[in-house]
């Protein structure tokens, strides 16, 4: 029982540390309004394309699922998730509202699903070779500097894209990587596939929370990797 006690006690002091860390976090950026402006668009934009690409793949390969479901629109309110967005402007990990579609009526059964999932980070990585292009030329000809609120935008748009980018692609479900591992498995693995597909989601929690705890870092260094990629890339100094 007492064992039981102390184990109460340090997560709900953990628990305090937490969101005392996130409401710091929170009025860090209410206190600089033009980041937080920068943030929630840079935010509704990346996430918009990002589910948008998925509805437009499906689409395209057969699948009106997403359309009927008023999903294949740019109107940022049919793709946020309400918790997700709150999530991502407090603590800067969240979610978008899943796109539905049904892989039965996609042409190719095979790797349907996978250009469907592979959709969402293709979108990320155009907006982040967009906006990259576009800041690092204004920042050339000199019409941009750091303190611009349009430079702030557009990096932003380039940092939020490179960490979603790769983070999609880490193959554990519900993560659109996961879906281009399944296709590369063999069908006689299709059991596996469907457990891990199940359990995927509390694999994925548990690692980050892991991380977290045992102040391992793993996934600060792999966004602060792409960061420095995207960076070297196009000559850039970002956040």
């Amino acid at each position: 029982m007492q064992g039981l006690l102390l184990y109460v006690k340090i997560r709900t002091n953990f628990g305090i540390l937490e969101l005392f860390f996130y409401l710091m976090f929170l009025f860090s950026f209410l206190s600089q309004p033009i980041i937080f402006l920068a943030w929630l668009v840079a935010m509704m934009v990346s996430v918009t394309l990002h589910e948008f690409a998925h509805a437009l793949s499906a689409y395209a390969q057969g699948d009106a699922t997403a359309k009927y479901s008023g999903r294949l629109t740019l109107n940022p309110f049919k793709h946020l998730d309400l918790w997700g967005t709150i999530m991502l402007l407090v603590v800067g990990f969240g979610w978008g509202k899943p796109v539905p579609y049904n892989p039965y009526n996609l042409r190719n059964q095979k790797w349907g699903p996978s250009l469907v999932a592979l959709a969402g980070p293709g979108a990320n990585l155009v907006l982040i070779i967009f906006f990259g292009v576009i800041l690092k030329s204004l920042v050339l000809g000199g019409v941009l500097g750091p303190g611009n609120m349009l430079y702030i935008l557009m990096e932003m748009i380039v940092v939020l894209n490179a960490v979603w980018f790769v983070f999609n692609l880490i193959p554990i479900p519900p993560l659109d990587g996961s879906k281009l591992f399944f296709a590369l498995l063999p069908s006689r693995l299709d059991h596996l596939k469907a457990s891990f597909t199940v359990r995927g989601p509390l694999i994925l929690i548990s690692l980050i929370i892991l991380d977290r705890l045992l102040n391992l870092s793993l996934f600060t260094s792999l966004f602060n990797l792409i960061i420095r990629a995207v960076e070297v890339i196009f000559g850039l100094s970002l956040i």
